[in-house]
């Protein structure tokens, strides 16, 4: 998968899912989209995860407490 930001990889997915929904597309084709979808989730859950220890790390450093 090319170099993707989170926000890119957000709007692939709904075009993926709008895809799906139709239900146009051959068995084959939704495989490989489904196959696609699912790595981007993959990649969006890891961005969103390192986002969030990257923000739990800066509180912390600054004196501040996690509620």
């Amino acid at each position: 998968m090319k170099e993707l930001t989170f926000e890119q990889a957000m709007e692939r997915l709904e075009e993926i899912v709008s895809v799906l929904e139709s239900g146009k597309e051959t068995l084959d084709e939704s495989m490989k989209l489904f196959e696609e979808g699912t790595a981007l989730t993959a990649f969006c859950t890891e961005s969103l995860k390192n986002a969030e220890q990257k923000i739990i790390k800066l509180t912390a450093e600054n004196g501040q407490e996690e509620a």
